[in-house]
């Protein structure tokens, strides 16, 4: 198995099934001063060959729901700060870096955070309306670089979930082992983020362009727009900030930027 380059951090690459995306996954995290592992509650021989192919430790436990594949991932690795890696996405060669980096500054952060681009079939987009919405609710963040004020930590989440989650690291000792919720199908990292602005430690944002997050027909995210799940779990998650008409226009107009996931 590989040995851990440091004994900091940790990309845990949550695989499920059979992605064509893994070993780009895995080949965008394998050289960066960071221990790597796949977790997975759907073994397969592609996820095994490839864990084998390059030293990797996997990790198989039972799938009960999105939030507990989360937390199964979240909590296979044992170093201070984790990032779950989706299969999909792709990491900048310095994203370790500047992450540790961030760490050693805010030790009492809850999760540490960085700007992203899409990935559009083989297109990388760095900017586009809701990339643009998303930077402009985190531009309190991006001033402050760090913060444990709870109204602060909840502005970027009050107008839609503006932390993209495979951008997120976290650092454990200050996250609970379960945090992500498991009666929610799509809106699991926007509960979660929502949970962790009412405890005392801060959020600390990156704000360079360090990830991909690939958008895709088949993703779980357009699966749940389509079903009209999102829709029902955006209003529960608005209405932990505003009241009913307020909670009910917001949902209505997020609804209006979810076509740019679509193909």
């Amino acid at each position: 198995m590989k040995n851990p380059k440091n004994n900091l951090h940790t990309f845990v690459i949550l695989a499920y099934e059979t992605s064509p995306h893994l070993e780009a996954c895995i080949k965008s995290v394998i050289d960066q001063d960071s221990d790597v592992i796949i977790a997975t509650t759907t073994p397969n021989p592609r996820i095994k060959n490839l864990a084998q192919k390059y030293s990797l430790k996997l990790i198989t436990g039972k799938h009960t729901s999105l939030g507990g594949d989360f937390d199964f991932a979240k909590n296979s690795a044992t170093t201070p700060l984790v990032t779950i890696a989706h299969q999909d996405d792709l990491y900048e060669p310095n994203y370790t870096k500047e992450v540790v980096a961030a760490y050693q500054k805010y030790p009492n952060s809850a999760i540490i955070f960085t700007d992203y681009y899409e990935i559009r079939g083989r297109t990388k987009v760095k900017s586009n309306k809701n990339l643009k919405i998303k930077r402009i609710l985190l531009f309190p963040m991006k001033l402050t670089k760090s913060t444990n004020k709870k109204w602060l930590k909840r502005t970027p989440l009050a107008f839609g979930c503006a932390i993209c989650c495979p951008a997120v690291t976290f650092v454990t000792k200050n996250c609970p082992k379960s945090l992500f919720a498991s009666d929610f199908k799509c809106n699991v990292d926007w509960h979660a983020w929502e949970t962790l602005s009412k405890k005392p430690h801060a959020f600390t944002f990156i704000p360079q362009i360090l990830m991909g997050h690939r958008i895709s027909k088949d993703s779980t995210t357009t699966d749940s727009i389509n079903s009209g799940i999102r829709t029902k779990e955006d209003y529960q998650l608005f209405r932990r900030f505003w009241p009913k008409p307020i909670a009910k226009a917001l949902t209505k107009f997020y609804q209006s930027s979810e076509d740019q996931n679509q193909f």
